[in-house]
């Protein structure tokens, strides 16, 4: 099997790049020996403390957040770092090329319970036409992106991965402590009855998607074997979906503070979108493409499908085609 630097290497992936996806992975490892731990290390349970979206911050979360924070500011090559932890844009070297942004622990509801989770990341070029470490670096749109990623941390360590071509598969090979590539090219099949949704949520939804699901979704004879799967890691759906289709749905809702949905454009949506289309699939946004939405602030939020063309295709026009 192929070790990763050479695939990178191959690729035609620059030098700088690829030494900064290397330091990325390397503490992903060390993420990956803490979650394995687990109470052993005593690292389960929360803090006192919230998060900029006010939630209570898991233990972990913590500690992954500051694992890559520390090591991706080691970087000469990255001028700023924005995480799902922090409040606003954590300034590195001005001379860096490199902006990274990080969810470093998602899914992270599941780590009392030894359930799926992982880190996402992507990495932008720097912007000269603002401050090195103000937030407006990561104003970015998702297709400006260099690079996409996330660990899952599971039975096996895997690193899914798009340098701007096919989203690659890699498996942490414990023996040697390298990733090598189990997956040449991921690909999203194009139809799918499955889909990752938390139907909890039903209640809130407005009226056109509730509508999809009652008249579409559960009516339709186009779905009639269709099932719903949900595991409260968007990181463990999507990698469900890039490994045998389906489709991810997170809406908007009615709730206070829900009118964007949950999921975060810059270190969520746009990384996932980056895989799920460099794989054959679709993701959008109230029927727009997400790589092509400007992000107006550092941690804003999203509606998201994502997944199967086909079906992401149905919920657009059953719910914004009207």
């Amino acid at each position: 099997m192929k070790r990763l630097i050479p695939v990178l290497k191959s690729d035609g992936v620059e030098i700088d790049l690829i030494m900064l996806i290397r330091t990325i992975l390397a503490t992903s490892k060390e993420i990956a020996f803490r979650v394995s731990q687990g109470e052993l290390a005593g690292v389960l349970g929360s803090t006192l403390d919230e998060n900029i979206q006010g939630e209570v911050q898991k233990k972990l979360d913590v500690i992954a957040n500051q694992l890559l924070k520390d090591m991706l500011l080691e970087e000469g090559c990255v001028a700023a770092v924005a995480s799902e932890e922090e409040d606003h844009a954590v300034p590195g070297n001005p001379a860096g090329k490199y902006i990274v942004a990080f969810d470093p622990l998602d899914g992270s509801s599941n780590i009392d319970i030894n359930g799926q989770i992982g880190t996402i990341f992507t990495i932008y070029e720097k912007r000269d036409d603002v401050p090195y470490d103000s937030d407006e670096q990561f104003a970015q749109a998702g297709s400006k992106q260099l690079c996409a990623g996330y660990v899952l941390y599971g039975p096996a360590t895997l690193l899914v991965m798009s340098t701007g071509g096919p989203t690659r598969c890699y498996t942490l090979d414990l023996t040697h402590g390298g990733f090598l590539l189990t997956t040449e090219k991921m690909s999203v099949a194009p139809d799918s009855k499955e889909f990752a949704v938390n139907m909890a949520n039903y209640r809130y939804w407005h009226a056109t998607i509730q509508t999809f699901f009652d008249e579409v979704l559960y009516a339709s004879p186009e779905f009639e074997k269709s099932s719903v799967r949900w595991s409260a890691a968007m990181v463990g759906d999507v990698h469900r979906i890039l490994s045998r289709g389906g489709t991810f749905l997170y809406p908007e809702d009615k709730r206070q503070g829900n009118e964007n949905g949950k999921i975060r454009l810059l270190y969520e949506a746009n990384p996932l979108s980056m895989l799920i289309e460099n794989a054959g699939g679709q993701a959008s946004s109230r029927g727009q493409r997400i790589l092509t939405i400007e992000p107006t602030s550092l941690h804003q939020r999203v509606p998201v499908v994502m997944g199967s063309p086909a079906s992401v295709s149905v919920f657009n026009n059953a719910v914004f085609e009207q």
